[in-house]
């Protein structure tokens, strides 16, 4: 078998449900305590007046933020749960805390699997012909949180103007493109309702425990910002490959934990649909213990995009997500 007919093979074909069986009901306790901390949050954050108040809140909404995420990160694969309609219905619920419509992430990610690490998606790089201020500016939008704040913006203008996913607005930013292009038309009403859902949600939780606007800003962007920062952190600067364009990082063991094994990134992008609970096991298996310290990651990233004429073809550029 081909090395491109190994990588869409490992893509596509569902984990192994005996050896890796969905952690269910574990998973579903995980969400509670999550969404029930949450609300902790927003609780203390309507209470909270002082400086080191909010930065605090905003350090626990960091760590938590992160690990709903990774529980979405889940259900975007299908692992969160082994029905289908609880799986999604989970993401739906927690994505509505990101915020975002989950139907529209889930997308992004699944074509992150796709193009990862090709010209499509490699933000570290750029091409000859390419705006490297534009490339820079896309890569220090990643690391300082900016990112996070589209997404979150992405809710109120798709429940506006849902036909603003079309690549016919985007043609300035070739990664844009090829996620616009990768979107299947079939979600964009889930779209647009999950993205009035989400406004609304907000809404209603900072009127009714009447929270400063500023001071809930403030108590995200301690996740917005964690969590754009690291979403390159795993594949800068690795090997233009698909699966093997990653790398394992590490925090502190609790923290690794709180994320669900998260940051045992390799073994997730070998095999995408084995649950979280078994990524160190799986990790040995494949020989990829390897892991490097997170924050050192995150730092050499402020280097910059750098020039390259080694040129990657997405295989599967122009698939629709299913």
């Amino acid at each position: 078998m081909s090395d491109d007919s190994q990588d869409e093979q490992q893509i596509k074909t569902p984990g192994n449900v005996q050896r890796f069986p969905i952690p269910a009901t574990i998973n579903l306790c995980i969400a509670a305590v999550q969404v029930l901390g949450a609300f902790v949050i927003f609780y203390f954050t309507s209470l909270a007046s002082a400086w080191w108040q909010i930065l605090a809140l905003s350090s626990a909404f960091g760590l938590l933020g992160n690990s709903i995420y990774a529980t979405i990160h889940e259900a975007e694969h299908g692992i969160l749960h082994p029905t289908r309609w609880i799986n999604d219905t989970v993401g739906v619920l927690l994505a509505l805390l990101f915020p975002a419509p989950f139907h529209l992430i889930r997308q992004g990610h699944i074509g992150h699997h796709r193009r990862n690490r090709s010209d499509d998606e490699a933000f570290d790089l750029y091409f000859e012909g390419d705006r490297p201020w534009l490339k820079c500016l896309i890569l220090y939008g990643i690391l300082t949180g900016c990112y996070w704040i589209l997404v979150a913006i992405s809710n109120v203008v798709v429940a506006i103007a849902p036909s603003i996913l079309n690549r016919r607005f985007f043609e300035f930013d070739r990664p844009s493109v090829a996620f616009m292009d990768s979107l299947n038309p079939g979600y964009r009403w889930m779209i647009q309702l999950e993205g009035m859902m989400a406004c609304a949600l907000h809404a209603i939780i900072v009127w009714s425990l009447e929270i400063p606007l500023l001071h809930y800003f403030l108590v995200y962007f301690g996740f917005g910002f964690s969590w754009s920062a690291m979403q390159y952190v795993h594949h800068f600067g690795t090997e233009r490959h698909v699966l093997k364009g990653t790398r394992n990082v590490w925090l502190f063991a609790p923290i690794d934990f709180l994320w669900l094994n998260h940051n045992w990134h390799r073994a997730h992008h070998e095999q995408p649909t084995v649950p979280w609970i078994y990524l160190p096991t799986l990790s040995a298996e494949l020989d990829a213990t390897d892991r490097e310290f997170l924050l050192t990651q995150y730092v050499r990233m402020w280097r910059g995009p750098r020039k390259t004429h080694e040129r990657v073809e997405n295989k599967y550029a122009g698939k629709i997500i299913q």
